[in-house]
């Protein structure tokens, strides 16, 4: 992409990883600047993004949003690998691992221990204040 063509979704564009937080990369192109959402770092699950990329890497990336109102660019590096997977099959497969405690089962299984402490706090408060 040379500097007269015009920002675009879809464009694929070479770009300087500028800076990490725990949510993405910050990316420059050119003179635009833009965010790699932590998802859009590639497939699959990623604890850590300072385990996947560096401050300094240069990457493909495809545009795949720009906020008319804020002039903010969003792109990806996931949509330019071979088999990029979705993130439904991504969830499918969080969802459905039985080692990881999400969803309501967790809060299913401690209600009854929360409200039992709960109930002897305010038992132990109310004695207090006789």
């Amino acid at each position: 992409m040379t500097a007269e063509t015009p920002i675009k979704i879809g464009n694929i564009v070479d770009v300087e990883i500028t800076g990490l937080q725990k949510y993405g990369a910050f990316v420059k192109f050119g003179k635009s600047r833009g965010l790699i959402h932590i998802s859009e770092v590639q497939s699959g699950y990623i604890a850590d993004i300072h385990e996947v990329i560096e401050t300094g890497q240069i990457k493909r990336a495809q545009i795949i949003d720009i906020d008319d109102y804020t002039g903010k660019i969003s792109l990806s590096l996931r949509t330019l690998e071979k088999q990029p997977q979705s993130h439904h099959i991504q969830r499918k497969f969080h969802f459905n691992n039985p080692n990881n405690k999400i969803g309501f089962q967790p809060f299913k299984d401690n209600l009854s221990d929360w409200t039992n402490e709960q109930m002897a706090y305010l038992k132990k408060v109310k004695s207090e204040q006789l």
